[in-house]
C-alpha cells in the first residue's frame, strides 16, 4: 500500500472508532481586545482581535472576527500547551472567495466564536505569507481526504501535530459535510474524553506526513509529443466555452494550463 493510502487509512480509523462520549466542557476564557482608532464617521467594531497588529491583508481582514485569532507564532503555541487545549488553523489568503464566504457564516458568528475561544487556541494563516505552514497541512488534508483547497481547517494537539483537517465546513450539516459547529463540539468531546487515543492517532499521522514531505518524489513520466498531445485533447474536451476555464464550478485560476496550451 502506498504511503498515502496508509495514512489515509490511519486517518480513517482515527474518524469511524472515535465516537463522541459525554464529558465535561471547560470553562471560557475571556477573549483579548486590542483597541484601534476607528474613523470618526463609522461606529467602533464590537471586536478587535490580535490580527489588527499584523501587515497581511488576509489577516487584517480578520482583526474584527469576535474569533480570538492569533497569528502563527510562539504566543499561540505557549497558550495552547499551557492551557492543554487543541489548536485550530485556518489558512486562506485575501482573494479566496470560499474563505471570505466561511468567515461571514462562521467566524463573524457570536456563538461558534465562543466555542472556538473557549475550547480551542485559533490560528489565522495567510498562505502567500507563509507558504512552508501551508505546504504542511496542506499535504496532511490531501492525504487523509483526497482533497485539498482554501480555506484549510485543521486540528492540531499542542505539539502542533494534525489529527484532523478539512476545506469549507458549512454552518449547516450540507455538501456531505458537517456543520462546522457540529464538528467543533465532536472535536472537543473527543479531546476531553479520549484524549489519548487522538495524541496517538495524531502520532502516527504525524509519521507518515514526514515520511511523505521527506521523501523523494518518483521520476515522473517523460514528456514525449504523444503524452503533451494528450494532455491538450484533455483540455480540449473539459474546456467550458461559456464560462470559460476547464471543468465545472468551482473554478480557479490556474495559469499553467494556458501557458501550456500556448506553448
Amino acid at each position: 500500500m502506498s504511503l498515502i493510502g496508509k495514512f489515509a487509512v490511519v486517518s480513517a480509523v482515527f474518524l469511524i472508532a472515535l465516537k463522541p462520549a459525554a464529558g465535561n466542557e471547560n470553562p471560557a476564557n475571556p477573549q483579548t481586545n486590542f483597541s484601534v482608532t476607528a474613523p470618526t464617521n463609522s461606529p467602533a467594531p464590537a471586536h478587535t482581535n490580535r490580527l489588527a497588529r499584523e501587515k497581511s491583508p488576509y489577516l487584517l481582514q480578520h482583526q474584527h472576527n469576535p474569533v480570538d485569532w492569533y497569528p502563527w507564532g510562539d504566543e499561540a503555541f505557549a497558550r495552547a500547551r499551557k492551557e492543554d487545549k487543541p489548536v485550530f488553523v485556518s489558512i486562506g489568503y485575501s482573494t479566496c472567495h470560499w474563505c471570505h464566504v466561511m468567515e461571514r457564516e462562521s467566524f463573524e458568528n457570536e456563538e461558534v466564536a465562543k466555542f472556538l475561544n473557549e475550547h480551542f487556541i485559533s490560528i489565522k494563516v495567510d498562505r502567500e505569507e507563509r507558504p512552508d505552514v501551508d505546504r504542511i497541512y496542506m499535504t496532511f488534508v490531501q492525504s487523509t481526504s483526497g482533497g485539498g483547497g482554501w480555506p484549510l481547517n485543521c486540528f492540531l494537539t499542542p505539539g502542533l501535530k494534525p489529527f484532523y483537517g478539512g476545506t469549507y465546513f458549512p454552518p449547516e450539516s450540507k455538501y456531505g459535510r458537517p456543520s462546522f459547529l457540529d464538528l467543533l463540539k465532536h472535536i472537543n468531546k473527543l479531546w476531553e474524553t479520549r484524549r489519548s487515543d487522538v495524541a496517538d492517532s495524531a502520532e502516527q499521522l504525524h509519521l507518515k506526513l514526514e515520511e511523505i514531505t521527506t521523501n523523494e518524489p518518483a521520476t515522473g513520466p517523460l514528456l514525449t509529443p504523444t503524452v503533451l498531445t494528450n494532455a491538450a485533447a484533455l483540455f480540449k474536451r473539459t474546456y467550458d466555452p461559456r464560462n470559460g476555464g476547464f471543468g465545472t464550478a468551482p473554478k480557479f485560476p490556474q495559469p499553467s494550463q494556458p501557458a501550456f496550451l500556448l506553448r
